[in-house]
Parts: structure tokens; sequence; C-alpha cells
């Protein structure tokens, strides 16, 4: 193991109690947790993506989008921060910068699935029907969680439906 692969287990590990906290949904103890490591190891990306991810989870999407921001940083080649990057982005109704975001994950990770899904989730908010019905079927194709795959076909059954509002794309409005 080289010294890079030593400091990242290292970083890893340091973050890792905090990563089960938030599998318990334990959000709060976790980010206590997560600023420790942050004070001891400035520079420890996963501490900042986990961060991301818990205040994400309890609703502090301008927050989150600061950490993950933080984490790349650090890494830019960590494409789960960008995805989770995207998301923020979408919900901060920014969807142009959440699409860049996501379209940077995959140039770093190809066919990856949780990029594919941030890019069609933007593209929908967009208005890009298009767009968004070829990365949430790529999505698909990945093999996703049921819940991600649910989410993704709905969106996809919305975007069949003739517009009621003569091409107003408010089917779409609730993907924010």
């Amino acid at each position: 193991m080289n010294e890079f692969e030593r400091d990242d287990a290292a970083q890893w590990e340091a973050a890792e109690e905090a990563s089960e906290m938030m599998l318990e949904g334990d959000y709060h103890d976790a980010l206590v947790r997560l600023r420790d490591v942050i004070k001891s190891d400035p520079r420890n990306p996963y501490a900042y993506f986990y961060t991301g991810t818990a205040l994400f989870e309890i609703g502090q999407f301008g927050a989150a989008a600061g950490a993950y921001r933080a984490a790349i940083k650090i890494s830019p080649r960590y494409t789960g921060a960008r995805v989770g990057l995207s998301h923020c982005l979408r919900i901060e109704d920014e969807p142009r910068a959440a699409a860049a975001e996501a379209r940077k994950a995959l140039e770093l990770s190809p066919g990856d699935g949780d990029a594919l899904f941030a890019l069609g989730l933007a593209q929908a908010a967009l208005g890009d029907k298009v767009g968004a019905r070829r990365s949430l079927e790529a999505f698909l194709h990945t093999g996703p969680e049921f819940e991600a795959s649910a989410e993704a076909r709905a969106i996809l059954a919305r975007m069949q439906e003739p517009d009621s509002d003569n091409d107003n794309d408010s089917d779409l409005d609730d993907i924010n």
C-alpha cells in the first residue's frame, strides 16, 4: 500500500463511524462526529461528503452544497460529492448548475447510475424532456435500487402524459 492509499484509508476510517450513524438515521450526532473529524483533518474529503449528506437529509440543502463543494475542492474526482451537489443545486432551483455538476460526474465516471439519475432529474427540472428521458432510461439500465427506480419510472410516465397546460412543464414541477 502506497502513502496515498494509506492516507485515503485513514481518512475513510475517520469518517466511517459517522457514516454508520447516518445509516441508523442519527444525522445530528453524525454531524457532531464529522465536525470533530474535520477539526482534526481539514483535508478529509469523506468528512465533508458525509457532512453534506447529513445536512441534505435534514433539509439544509444550501449548507449541504457547501460541504459537497469542500469535498470536491479537496478531491476534484469525487463523483459522489458532485452527484450530491447536483441534487442540492436542483432543489435550490439551480437546474443548469445541477446539470453541469451531473455531467462532470459522468465525465469522471462514465455510465455511473447516480450521476445519470442526477442528470435526468436536472434535465427534467429544466424542461428538457428528451434529455431527461435519455438519462433516466440509461439510469434504469444500471440496475438501480427499487426506490430510485420507481421514482425514475414515475417521472418517465409523467413525461409520457399529454401536457394539459399546452407545453407548460408543470407536470415536472415536483421534481425539485
